[in-house]
């Protein structure tokens, strides 16, 4: 993770956020969305998640890194200013395995991971991670979905991400058991909810009204809603 070697931030911050973020391409991100959306809506609303996401997080107390899958130039000028690192491995594990692995080679004492279809995942939250990794080895902040929107580390542990069914519900519950029989110091923190289908774009608009990501919903994609509701 070239880009994150840097003395001047170790020496400043000992915890590090990565923003797990894919190049949104139409059909290559929210894919679960589509139908109701087009592959171009999709990339689209992915887009507006992802800005909301970093300028959140942003605010935050510790350095900030957009783990990125797609091409670097496109991150560079979008997102001018913030520290990139590659995403490298086989699968979705194999990656965050990489990231927080390197992370803390490069001296953070904390590596929390996130990903980038949570707009209003509250800050609050996040920095709750990093004052339990102080205590405890690994934290996890489930999804609805099975899975979880947060996993952070003060050690590193491959066996959490190593043959695990990704996308599905079985990987918070799979995550659990491997913690349990490794006897990890783990904590698990509140829940979130992704982004994944209409009826969670449904939730967040209840719950997140005044966030951008919503109003780009209302007025860009309220047709979609409509349709839903009346199949």
């Amino acid at each position: 993770m070239e880009a994150v070697d840097n003395p001047d931030c170790k020496t400043q911050k000992t915890a590090v956020l990565g923003i797990y973020a894919k190049q949104p391409l139409p059909g290559l991100v929210k894919t679960r969305l589509c139908p109701p959306l087009t592959k171009t809506e999709a990339a689209e609303l992915y887009l507006c998640s992802l800005r909301e996401t970093v300028q959140r997080m942003q605010r935050g107390s510790f350095e900030l890194v957009i783990c990125y899958a797609g091409e670097r130039q496109w991150f560079t000028e979008t997102f001018p200013g913030i520290t990139l690192s590659a995403q490298r491995g086989v699968d979705l594990g194999a990656r965050m395995a990489d990231s927080l692995n390197s992370f803390l080679h490069q001296g953070y004492r904390q590596a929390v991971l996130i990903g980038s279809d949570s707009p209003d995942l509250p800050l609050e939250l996040v920095e709750q991670a990093f004052v339990k990794l102080q205590q405890f080895e690994v934290v996890l902040a489930p999804a609805r979905d099975g899975g979880y929107v947060l996993i952070g580390e003060a050690i590193h542990r491959p066996e959490l991400f190593a043959t695990i069914q990704w996308s599905t519900a079985e990987v918070l519950p799979e995550t659990l058991r491997r913690i349990e029989a490794q006897g990890i110091a783990a904590k698990q923190l509140p829940g979130w909810e992704d982004l994944d289908d209409l009826e969670a774009l449904q939730r967040f608009l209840q719950r997140s009204p005044e966030t951008s990501t919503a109003s780009y919903l209302r007025q860009q994609l309220a047709h979609c809603f409509h349709a839903g509701t009346s199949s």
